[in-house]
């Protein structure tokens, strides 16, 4: 009887061990961390590149645009607030820290980064219509939005959204 009980758990564990076996190689290879993801890769590449060359405005606008892609609004902020002290007069980086501010709920930011690219470039359409939105919308001033969409539409009569825009300004009339 024990040479019976001792065959069968030699069998036993002759038949399960490589059951256990390959079981933990299966656990292996699902711990495997994964890859990170592409714009994470840019992100971290793009960052060491402005810390390498912290008086380049381009290295930080470029970081600036990979964060604000990925709606990391306040980080953004922080790189196009370092390209700006670089080049103060990029209206382009003006009107995107203003995006980014309103993604952050400064909504007051906002309209002074729009603004002071409009300083600059009176006719830079997305400063405009971005102000217009933050205007009629986020502060609730549909009065001075209209006025801006309207602006917009002036500048960029062909724009791309130029229907939709107009759609936008019927309705907020309506509402006045």
């Amino acid at each position: 009887m024990k040479k019976t009980v001792g065959v069968l758990i030699v069998a036993f564990i002759a038949v399960a061990a490589p059951g256990c076996k390959q079981r933990q190689e299966q656990k292996q290879q699902v711990t495997y961390a994964p890859a990170p993801a592409p714009m994470v890769l840019q992100i971290d590449q793009l960052q060491q590149a402005a810390k390498m060359a912290p008086k380049n405005a381009e290295a930080w606008t470029n970081l600036g645009n990979a964060l604000m892609d990925s709606h990391r609004y306040a980080e953004a902020v922080e790189a196009y607030e370092k390209s700006l002290a670089l080049e103060p007069k990029n209206v382009n980086v003006l009107v995107d820290s203003g995006t980014c501010y309103r993604g952050v709920g400064k909504f007051d930011k906002a309209v002074a980064q729009y603004r002071k690219a409009l300083k600059i470039d009176p006719n830079f359409p997305n400063a405009h219509r971005n102000l217009a939105v933050v205007l009629a919308y986020d502060l609730r001033n549909p009065k001075e939005g209209i006025k801006e969409f309207q602006k917009y539409m002036e500048i960029a009569p062909n724009a791309p959204d130029i229907e939709t825009i107009r759609q936008t300004v019927r309705e907020l009339s309506a509402k006045k």
